[in-house]
Formats: C-alpha cells, structure tokens, sequence
C-alpha cells in the first residue's frame, strides 16, 4: 500500500493499529519527495483529517531529508503551530533556521 493510501486510511474510518503500523513502516522508508507529495494531498482534502502524530512524524522525516528546504522547514513550523502549544519551541526554532538559511546566515550540509 503507498503512503498516500495509508494516510487516507489513518484519516478515515480505516483507522486500526495496523494500519497505524503500516504507516509508520512506509514513512520511516520513504522519499521526502514521497512525504512532500503526500502531504499536500493530505492538506488538500482533509486539513485536520491526518492525526496529528502521523503529521508530525511526516514532516519531521521530511525535514531531517531535506534540512535546508526553506519552504518545507516552514511549512512544518505552521502545521506545528496550528496544533500547539506543546511544539511552539519547535516550530519557532524551525521558523528561526528557515530565516537564517533564507539570509544565508547557515552554513549548508555537506
């Protein structure tokens, strides 16, 4: 199953702990292009549809793949704001890199 289907199926009534297994097994493994992709449908259809841990582990495994995509560092800030406030210092410090990357006062990954 892809991690698009596995979303849907977290986000609706296919929600079961192996469902929530086989979810977590597919992102840990997957491209940040697959996650980008994924979540940006996931976004798109449901807002508020994917749990919020699912999202949170989505966006940082997409993060951690691409550490100084300025655009995705904020995104995940906003996602991470809007379902605070136990990840505001998170989010902040990801908005404070996406600036700091954005005026090149980051030094890039080798």
């Amino acid at each position: 199953m892809s991690l698009l289907e596995l979303a849907r199926l977290l986000a609706g009534r296919g929600y079961s702990e192996r469902v929530a297994s086989a979810y977590v097994e597919v992102v840990t493994f997957a491209s940040a292009d697959e996650i980008v992709a994924m979540l940006e449908v996931m976004l798109e259809e449901d807002w508020i549809g994917l749990p919020v841990w699912a999202r949170n582990l989505a966006f940082r495994l997409a993060c951690l793949q691409r550490p100084e995509d300025v655009e995705l560092l904020r995104v995940a800030a906003n996602d991470l704001h809007a379902f605070g406030p136990d990840w505001d210092a998170v989010a902040g410090e990801l908005h404070r890199r996406a600036d700091r990357l954005e005026a090149g006062q980051e030094e890039s990954l080798p």
